[in-house]
C-alpha cells in the first residue's frame, strides 16, 4: 500500500489563502472588501446640501419674527443675559458667530450666506472649508434659537455636517473629487445610523406601552405635530395594518441598524430598508427635514457598485473605473484618523446614555454637539388638543371672536392639512407642544414667547403677523386676545369636506387686552417693548 505523503502545517497566510472564501473570518472579508464609496460621498453631499438648503431658508423668512430685535425670543437679548449670567464661560458653553453681533442684519446676512453656500454644495462643490462653514453657521444659529431651535435634528444636522467636513478634500470643489472618500468617515456615518435608529427604538420601548402592545399606530397619524393629507387615510386604516405598521418600525430601528457593519450584500440591504423606512414617514406626516436627514448617514450603508445600478448599464463600466482611480489624500487620512479617535472617546456618554434605564434622548454632551444621542416619539399622545388664539373688538356674550390661524396648525376644520416637508413652520411646531401642555394644565405663562406673541398681536406688531396664514385684523389690532383649548379628532367621512371634528374643552387666557396691567407687568419683567415703535422696557 502506497504511503501518503507526510503534511505540514500551513503558517497564517497560507491557511488563509487554502481556505473556502465561506470559512474565512467574517471580520477579515469586511477588512478586505474591495469596496469604493466615491458615489456614495457624492450622494451624501448632495442630500446633505438639499437639508441645509431648506434649514437655512426657513431661517432667512422666519428669523426677524422668532429671533430678530422684535421676535418672540429676541437673539440679542438672549446672548446679553446669558453673557451676565455665565460670565466669560459664556463663550464656550455658547459657541457662536453672533457674539460678535446680533443685530437684525447681520442675521439675515448669515441666513442667506448658509443658503448661498448650501446651493453651491448641492450643485456640486465637494469641499472640506464649504462643508466647514455650513456647519459653523448653522451651529450659531442653533445656539441662539433658544426653544424654536430645541429639536432633536438640530444637533443631528450638526453632528452630519460636521462628518461631512471630513469626507469631502480640502482644495478640490468637483462633484467627484480626485482624491478618495475616507473609509474612517464612511464607517462613523454608520456609527451615526445606528445610534440614531437603536436610540429611537429603544427609547419608544422603554417609555410608552403602546408600542409594545402594537398600538401606537392607532393614534399617532392623528395626533402628530403636522399630519398631511395622506394622514387622514392612514389614521382610518384597518388595526392589522397599524400593527405591521409598529412591527415594521421596531424591526427597522433595533434589529436592522446591526447589519449596517456587516459584508455589502447584508450592509446593501440594511440601507434599503433603512432608507424605507424614512421614506414612509416622509410619506405619512411633516416632520420638518428630520428623515430627510435620516437617510444621510444611511446612505453610507451603499457602496459604488449600488449607486453604479442607478445609471444606464453602458456607463457603468467606465464610471466604477473611475472611482476606483482616486487615491487617499495622505493630509485627510491624518484628519481624519484624529476624528475617529476623537468620536470614539465622545461617544462613551451617549452608549452609556442608550443602555441607560433613565434613557434620555435628543441630548448632546458637549457645546460643538459632535457626538450626540437621539430618539423620536418615545410617548405618543392619544388626543389632539391645540390652543387657538382668537381677537374680537369687544368682551363678553355678545363678542364675535375671529382666529388666528398658522400655515400648518389644524383651524378651519375644513382645511385640508398640510404639506410642507421638509420645511418647517417653527412657530407651529410650538403651538403644539402648548396644546398637549394645556390639556395637562400647564400654564401659560410658562411660555413666555407665546404671551410675547398675544402682546405682540394687541400692539399690531408687523413681525408677528408674518408668522400667520390667516390674519382676521390686518388692518387694525383687536382691542381683546383670548386662547381656548380644542379637541381636535379626523372627522369620519370626508364627504361633506371637512377634514377635522372640534369641540371647545376650556380657556387657557382669558380676554386680556393691551391695557391689562397683569400682561404690561409680565412684559417689562422680560424688557419686551412696553409701546407700538418703543424699543426700551
Amino acid at each position: 500500500m502506497e504511503r501518503l505523503p507526510e503534511l505540514r502545517p500551513l503558517d497564517s497566510v497560507e491557511r488563509t489563502a487554502g481556505r473556502a472564501p465561506w470559512r474565512t473570518a467574517w471580520w477579515q472579508r469586511l477588512i478586505d472588501e474591495p469596496a469604493t464609496y466615491e458615489l456614495t460621498r457624492f450622494a451624501i453631499v448632495r442630500l446633505l446640501a438639499l437639508v441645509y438648503l431648506v434649514a437655512f431658508l426657513a431661517l432667512a423668512l422666519q428669523l426677524e419674527p422668532l429671533l430678530g430685535s422684535h421676535g418672540l425670543l429676541p437673539a440679542a437679548q438672549f446672548l446679553a443675559a446669558k453673557r451676565e449670567q455665565l460670565g466669560a464661560s459664556a463663550y464656550w458653553r455658547i459657541p457662536t458667530v453672533f457674539w460678535l453681533g446680533a443685530s437684525d442684519g447681520l442675521l439675515r446676512a448669515a441666513a442667506w450666506c448658509g443658503a448661498v453656500l448650501a446651493g453651491a454644495a448641492l450643485a456640486g462643490a465637494t469641499n472640506a472649508a464649504l462643508q466647514l462653514a455650513l456647519w459653523g453657521l448653522y451651529l450659531s444659529f442653533v445656539h441662539v434659537g433658544q426653544i424654536f431651535y430645541g429639536y432633536g435634528w438640530e444637533i443631528q444636522l450638526l453632528e452630519t455636517g460636521l462628518l461631512a467636513a471630513f469626507l469631502c478634500p480640502l482644495r478640490s470643489l468637483r462633484p467627484l473629487p480626485q482624491s478618495s472618500t475616507p473609509k474612517i468617515v464612511v464607517w462613523l456615518f454608520r456609527w451615526l445610523i445606528f445610534r440614531v435608529m437603536v436610540g429611537a427604538a429603544l427609547i419608544k420601548l422603554r417609555n410608552d406601552p403602546c408600542w409594545r402592545d402594537l398600538s401606537c399606530l392607532d393614534y399617532h397619524f392623528e395626533t402628530q405635530p403636522n399630519p398631511n393629507p395622506l394622514s387622514w387615510s392612514l389614521h382610518h386604516g384597518p388595526h392589522w395594518v397599524h400593527v405591521v405598521g409598529v412591527l415594521f418600525n421596531h424591526f427597522v430601528e433595533f434589529v436592522v441598524p446591526w447589519f449596517a457593519f456587516a459584508l455589502r450584500p447584508w450592509r446593501h440591504a440594511a440601507g434599503a430598508l433603512l432608507v424605507a423606512l424614512q421614506v414612509v414617514l416622509i410619506l405619512s406626516g411633516n416632520l420638518s427635514f428630520l428623515n430627510w436627514l435620516t437617510i444621510v448617514p444611511a446612505l453610507a450603508c451603499f457602496d459604488d457598485t449600488a449607486f453604479a445600478r442607478l445609471v444606464p448599464r453602458r456607463r457603468r463600466a467606465e464610471l466604477l473605473a473611475r472611482t476606483q482611480s482616486a487615491a487617499p489624500s495622505r493630509g485627510q487620512t491624518r484628519a481624519t484618523r484624529v476624528l475617529g479617535v476623537v468620536v470614539g472617546l465622545l461617544s462613551v456618554a451617549p452608549v452609556v446614555n442608550l443602555v441607560s434605564c433613565e434613557q434620555e434622548m435628543n441630548r448632546s454632551f458637549e457645546p460643538l454637539a459632535i457626538v450626540n444621542t437621539y430618539g423620536a416619539f418615545g410617548s405618543i399622545d392619544r388626543e389632539r388638543f391645540e390652543v387657538l388664539l382668537e381677537g374680537s373688538d369687544e368682551r363678553g356674550r355678545a363678542a364675535a371672536w375671529q382666529e388666528y390661524e398658522l400655515p400648518c396648525m389644524p383651524g378651519d376644520p375644513r382645511r385640508r392639512p398640510c404639506l410642507v416637508t421638509p420645511y418647517h413652520y417653527r412657530l407651529d411646531w410650538q403651538m403644539w407642544f402648548v396644546g398637549n401642555g394645556a390639556a395637562r394644565g400647564e400654564p401659560i405663562e410658562d411660555e413666555p414667547w407665546l404671551v410675547h406673541l398675544v402682546w405682540q398681536l394687541l400692539r399690531g406688531e408687523p413681525a408677528a403677523k408674518r408668522l400667520l396664514s390667516r390674519d382676521p385684523f390686518s388692518e387694525t389690532p383687536p382691542r381683546w386676545i383670548r386662547a381656548g383649548l380644542w379637541r381636535y379628532r379626523f372627522s369620519d367621512s370626508r364627504r361633506s369636506g371637512v377634514w377635522w371634528t372640534r369641540e371647545r374643552i376650556g380657556e387657557v387666557l382669558p380676554p386680556v387686552s393691551a391695557n391689562d396691567p397683569g400682561l404690561r407687568e409680565y412684559v417689562r419683567a422680560f424688557k419686551w417693548p412696553d409701546a407700538p415703535g418703543d424699543d426700551s422696557p
